[in-house]
């Protein structure tokens, strides 16, 4: 049987597609794959767009190895280094992302984790204010999490948890040696253990397989997370993948559509690196099954405009998610 109408159906009938259903999709046609997935996210998650905004929160001299980054102190980059931002610094990336939109917004800290108790402290009063003053709902990304750490920020409000498992097992190892992909999973575990919604994906782009690309999406579907975001690496000099080519387009388009009839539910969401690798096709991450992106900068390099990113998704006649109603504890 055709592999398009296969997958179909089973998703028709409710059923999950298999690996070697998943498989026999990376040789499909783009534009029937295409189709496909974007039916299917009509179907699974409608037309509402969801808008993610992040603030790099605490910067550089990170001690882990991982070779896309530009933040670790194993590489000689122009990233910036500061210690964690206070408190009136992330309320103004706060109020600057929810005038431009955005429906959940993160904190993002460099290192291998982030537990001393003041740095906590001060993230936890800026999840308070996120949740009281724009509507947003609150996510941080802090490295290798313990169920008390993340419990402690959840008490401030926090609805969301963002740790990347960046790549599969079999090729973890080619891409960061400092820590474990054990280490990386049971976080995200322990972010499920205490209640948080779960955004958790990987950088396509650093030399991985097709097979690697798909082992990572069944791992993230037995994890059940919530969210996965789609990165893509864009080389920064001075990182081992500085002089790494770029994905080509429709490569990357196919990694959306196969992920979103992977995990039909979740938020599949389309984040750094899109201007890059997409160029003129970036409005079609929505027709290949994406139904979230990021808006406004990454941590250590520039996005495209925000009016640009909200006039796409009007043209395209979607509907931007609107603020949630706050429910700080």
């Amino acid at each position: 049987m055709d592999p398009i109408q296969l997958v179909k159906d089973k998703l028709s009938q409710g059923d999950k597609i298999t690996y070697s259903d998943a498989q026999s999709l990376v040789d499909a046609d783009n534009m029937d794959l295409f189709r496909l997935a974007n039916d299917v996210r009509e179907r699974f998650v409608g037309h509402e767009v969801v808008l993610c905004s992040i603030t790099n929160a605490k910067s550089g001299h990170c001690p882990e190895d991982c070779k896309f980054c530009g933040q670790s102190s194993h590489f000689k980059t122009s990233a910036p280094s500061y210690n964690i931002q206070d408190l009136e610094e992330l309320k103004t990336a706060v109020d600057e992302a929810s005038r431009n939109g955005a429906t959940e917004f993160s904190f993002v800290a460099s290192g291998k984790r982030t537990s001393s108790p003041g740095e906590l402290n001060t993230l936890g009063q800026a999840i308070q204010y996120t949740k009281k003053q724009s509507g947003m709902e609150a996510c941080t990304s802090l490295g290798l999490m313990s169920e008390e750490e993340l419990r402690y920020l959840k008490g401030f409000g926090m609805d969301h948890f963002h740790h990347n498992l960046e790549t599969a097992r079999s090729h973890f190892p080619n891409i960061v040696t400092s820590h474990s992909y054990d280490e990386e999973v049971q976080t995200v575990k322990n972010a499920k253990n205490v209640g948080l919604h779960t955004c958790c994906g990987g950088i396509f782009g650093m030399g991985e397989s097709w097979e690697q690309r798909l082992e990572l999406a069944f791992e993230l579907r037995d994890l059940d997370v919530d969210s996965v975001p789609i990165n893509y690496l864009n080389p920064i000099p001075g990182t081992p993948f500085a002089t790494q080519e770029l994905l080509d387009p429709f490569e990357a388009l196919k990694i959306v559509a196969i992920y979103r009839l992977i995990m039909p539910g979740k938020n599949i969401m389309v984040m750094g690196g899109r201007e890059k690798v997409l160029r003129d096709l970036q409005s079609w991450i929505f027709f290949a099954g994406a139904n979230g992106m990021l808006i406004g900068n990454y941590l250590i390099t520039s996005g495209r405009s925000v009016e640009d990113d909200l006039k796409m998704i009007d043209d395209l006649g979607l509907t931007r998610k609107a603020h949630c109603v706050s429910n700080v504890a």
